[in-house]
């Protein structure tokens, strides 16, 4: 039995190596161990994301970001503040950010996704690479220098991140990743936030994170009447691919350096297919992250595949069998059932699956089902996915 691992996603790389790891409990209560005098108010209403919490106070917000895996577990919480109010006390470790925020550095897509759900991309000023944005909005503002090039996450240039003096840094969250390589910016008063969306393990979970998004840019009200059509429109349509009488078998993704990657079971991916209305062979495999496979072990299943689902950076059949010409034999291969998610690559090869389609899981199922199921969405026209020739 091979050797399950865990890994976190990037914007542009094989779809299989984007799968969830969460298995963190949301927890609704203070987790500082310190007492705080303000009267609580309330807390936002997070019915699908596991790894964050918003609690309201008379004059200040809570966010509680969980990071990490069992006995590892981390909880590191930030205090989000109007221009001039006083910060409450009993948070001696929590960061305090000043709302709504004026100038964010995101460090990947679906940060920038979640800005321009809330209406928010002109907020953003810094990003890790300008070489990947869909947004038209940020496209705007990189081409009017607005916004810098701070360099990938591990090769940040912190002092040009000072020299900015951002209303914050968001960064991905990692169970594997200590806080702590933040001090130099934390110290120097740049407040740096985690974000684990990329752990959850369902796709309005992930999407759900644009509610952090909206408490800090104060935008509430907004969000959740956005969020609110997404996910009614998503569950409607889960619906419809779950009942599904015939359930397809597919394969996903490429080898990646000789290894063959697929989600594990309990992935958002995973859960995209079932409510697509799918027969997945390892479904049933228990883990949020991907088990990785040799060509050997994935063959089988893909001569007798129906589909083949999320092929990487390849345009087309003649691509696939540049690289290995065994694909050929694959059943999807001859009978051309291939489909790959990049359909709205931009001029600059920004792939927008990884960016809006973050934040609207209702349009990528959308997609799913109507390649799996066409008679299913007879009016629907692909919007992420196209069939590779």
């Amino acid at each position: 039995m091979m050797k399950k691992i865990n890994y976190s996603s990037f914007s542009g790389i094989f779809p299989c190596l984007i799968v969830s790891l969460l298995l963190i409990t949301s927890c609704k209560q203070n987790q500082s161990g310190q007492k705080h005098t303000s009267a609580k108010t309330g807390s936002a209403e997070i019915k699908y994301a596991k790894g964050f919490n918003i609690d309201y106070y008379d004059h200040y917000k809570l966010v509680s970001i969980y990071s990490g895996m069992g006995t590892q577990r981390d909880t590191v919480q930030y205090v989000l503040l109007a221009k001039g109010a006083k910060a409450p006390e009993g948070y001696k470790k929590a960061q305090l950010i000043e709302i709504p925020v004026k100038s964010l550095v995101a460090m990947s897509s679906m940060h920038i996704a979640l800005a321009d759900f809330a209406g928010a991309a002109n907020a953003i000023t810094g990003l890790g690479s300008l070489q990947y944005v869909s947004s038209e909005t940020v496209r705007k503002n990189i081409a009017a220098g607005k916004v810098k090039e701070i360099g990938i996450d591990g090769t940040m240039n912190d002092e040009v991140l000072i020299s900015m003096k951002p209303g914050l840094v968001m960064v991905m969250g990692s169970p594997d990743a200590k806080f702590s390589k933040y001090e130099t910016l934390t110290g120097a008063g740049v407040p740096v936030m985690l974000n684990s969306e990329w752990l959850e393990t369902t796709p309005l979970g992930r999407a759900e994170w644009v509610k952090l998004m909206a408490a800090l840019m104060d935008k509430e009200e907004f969000v959740n009447t956005k969020f609110e059509t997404v996910e009614k429109e998503y569950n409607r349509l889960a619906a419809i691919g779950k009942k599904a009488v015939n359930k397809p078998s597919l394969i996903c993704g490429m080898p990646y350096k000789g290894t063959w990657y697929v989600p594990d079971g309990d992935s958002y991916m995973v859960q995209f297919l079932k409510d697509a209305g799918t027969s997945y062979k390892w479904a049933a495999v228990h883990g949020k992250g991907s088990l990785p496979l040799n060509f050997e072990t994935v063959a089988p299943v893909a001569l007798k595949a129906d589909f083949w689902l999320n092929v990487g950076t390849v345009d087309s059949k003649n691509d696939i069998k540049a690289i290995d010409t065994r694909y050929t034999a694959f059943k999807p291969f001859k009978d051309g059932q291939i489909f790959n998610f990049n359909k709205k690559v931009n001029d600059i090869g920004s792939n927008d699956y990884w960016e809006s389609g973050a934040v609207n899981p209702q349009l990528v199922l959308s997609d799913l089902i109507k390649i799996f199921h066409p008679e299913l969405l007879p009016d629907h026209q692909l919007i992420y996915y196209k069939q590779l020739n």
